[in-house]
């Protein structure tokens, strides 16, 4: 049995940037889910996974999520 310590793969994810426009959240992270479908080179957008999200996905590498402010 193997044990991991606590900051297992997070010390190369860069932290996400969070910023609130008015009553909209843009949160811009780095995108390491595994796509299995051809995505644009350039920009790709898609609803989020709950609703009022819009997830856009740029040079498949930033993945920018707007979505409402709580």
């Amino acid at each position: 049995m193997t044990t991991l310590n606590s900051s297992f793969g997070l010390e190369f994810a860069p932290t996400p940037f969070l910023m609130r426009i008015g009553r909209r959240e843009l949160l811009i992270t780095r995108d390491f889910r595994k796509r299995f479908y051809a995505v644009n080179p350039i920009i790709e957008c898609d609803t989020g996974i709950e609703a009022g999200h819009l997830e856009v996905l740029l040079f498949r590498r930033w993945l920018l999520i707007l979505s409402r402010a709580h």
